[in-house]
């Protein structure tokens, strides 16, 4: 009995997305947030509260997070304040670990670098990763810059403007369609990243080193003092988090083996129905 052929699956072809140097500094930046993320919170566990204004407040309350232990009638318990709201954070955050080994600290041993109080090793592996970061943002910037990857798939043009409600749509409904350039959704994303987040979090970095507010004392003008800095840092690191977050759902929505070939190759396949140009592959 004769079995009927398959018609092969329609697939658009195989474009080249990711220069080099996207592609390397991506893989740096992966490592260096997860050091700088871990190793921050290091830095927060040696006091883990953030303020407003140029000092934290000892006859004043200016606090906008506080995150400790506070002994109640049941025993010590973890306490996180957000703007007035206390929380119980028992096992999470102000107090972790077991009951016979509790730990007192704003963010567990599990997701600092070191595990244990270290506050020194911390500040060393942030800083270095930290310029590492710097050195390759400059280097995507430069490189983005000259083969025309900024203008391309960054910066948001006219017309992704008025295609972002749709796009926005499409990909609450998941309908995602493999482009050979960014949607209208990725460009503002990354766009934000690259040059308001990014940013951000290097420049309050630099609000919070004395000898940089001795060469640059604007700084503090800028960020309304070194305590606003450190609560802008924190948060900006938070938003950082949640776009990771998002990002790697998105990969896996899209199909993460046509995702990492892109990060590894360069090339990514394009839905079907995508015109072929001069250079592409079937």
């Amino acid at each position: 009995m004769a079995t009927e052929k398959k018609e092969p699956q329609a697939r658009g072809p195989l474009v080249y997305r990711q220069s080099v140097w996207t592609r390397v500094t991506h893989w740096v930046w992966a490592i260096c947030l997860f050091f700088l993320l871990l190793s921050g919170l290091q830095i927060f566990n040696a006091h883990p509260a953030l303020y407003i204004g140029q000092q934290s407040g000892f006859e004043f309350e200016n606090a906008v997070l506080e995150i400790g232990a506070v002994n109640t009638p049941e025993g010590p318990r973890g306490r996180t304040t957000v703007f007035g709201q206390t929380f119980d954070t028992t096992g999470v955050l102000g107090m972790s670990g077991t009951a016979e080994a509790p730990q007192y600290v704003g963010f567990p041993g599990a997701v600092t670098i070191p595990s244990f109080r270290d506050l020194a090793t911390g500040r060393v592996v942030h800083f270095f990763f930290g310029w590492v970061l710097v050195a390759a943002l400059f280097v995507w910037f430069l490189a983005s810059f000259i083969n025309g990857h900024l203008r391309r798939d960054i910066v948001p043009k006219g017309s992704d403007i008025s295609g972002l409600p749709r796009d926005a749509a499409d990909h609450a409904r998941l309908r995602l369609r493999h482009g050979r350039r960014y949607s209208p959704l990725q460009k503002l994303s990354y766009f934000t990243v690259f040059f308001v987040l990014f940013p951000l979090i290097i420049l309050t970095g630099l609000t919070m080193s004395p000898g940089l507010n001795a060469a640059w004392p604007w700084l503090l003008d800028v960020f309304g003092g070194r305590q606003t800095a450190r609560t802008i840092h924190f948060g900006v690191m938070v938003l950082l988090v949640l776009f990771f977050i998002v990002h790697i759902i998105m990969v896996l929505l899209a199909g993460p083996l046509n995702e990492l070939r892109s990060m590894i190759t360069g090339w990514y396949r394009t839905s079907p129905g995508t015109p072929a140009e001069a250079g592409d592959k079937p």
